[in-house]
């Protein structure tokens, strides 16, 4: 798994490529307690390159999610295809916190 980070317009954008499962879910962790520890309250996810997620993936983004929230912030998901994109929509994730098909598209509608 690799997240690259950059800012657009005020806003943290994370793309996150490979798989986030058991074995990488502690790295994804790490990558968002730093996110959150830098202040930020607003995330967008850029999903486009993220191949695989399971349970542990899920658990991950939303212990982010919540830290966030807690900040009044919020993390949004940009560019979910395949087989991510099945899991978001059945586990409700992608209504829960909102998915765009482009980062442009959630960073206009944040």
């Amino acid at each position: 798994m690799e997240i690259e980070k950059r800012k657009e317009g005020g806003v943290l954008i994370a793309s996150v490529r490979g798989r986030i499962d058991a074995v990488t879910a502690p790295d994804f962790d790490q990558a968002a307690a730093e996110i959150v520890a830098a202040g930020e309250k607003t995330l967008i996810l850029e999903t486009g390159g993220l191949e695989y997620i399971s349970s542990a993936g899920l658990r991950s983004i939303l212990a982010l999610a919540k830290a966030l929230k807690a900040r009044e912030g919020r993390v949004v998901f940009a560019g979910l295809t395949g087989g991510p994109k099945n899991v978001f929509k059945i586990s409700g994730f992608e209504t829960i916190f909102g998915a765009y098909d482009t980062v442009e598209e959630a960073l206009k509608n944040l």
